[in-house]
């Protein structure tokens, strides 16, 4: 199994927007009826109001690589251009 850990470090005051965009647009909904994906949570820092960690689990590299192409995807890439100054992706075995 693989895990990625995602922070966005995100514009000054921009965090319910980001995940705002992501929740009227049912992105986490489409993501976990992917082929693959065993989790996908979205948690708020309590110490930064400007920090989102991301953790995705998936099955195998191949199903995490598929999820990046998938039309969804582009509701995230929109929400990020709006409302992300910085990504740190973190990828793992479990």
């Amino acid at each position: 199994m693989l895990g990625i850990n995602v922070t966005y470090i995100l514009q000054p005051g921009m965090r319910e927007e980001f995940l705002g965009r992501l929740e009227h647009g049912k992105f986490r909904e489409a993501v976990l009826e992917e082929a693959g994906c065993l989790g996908y949570d979205y948690y708020r820092s309590v110490q930064d109001e400007n920090v989102v960690l991301l953790v995705e689990r998936w099955t195998d590299r191949q199903a995490q690589q598929l999820h990046l192409e998938q039309p969804h995807m582009a509701l995230v890439r929109a929400a990020k251009d709006a409302c992300v100054a910085d990504t740190k992706v973190e990828a793992y075995q479990l």
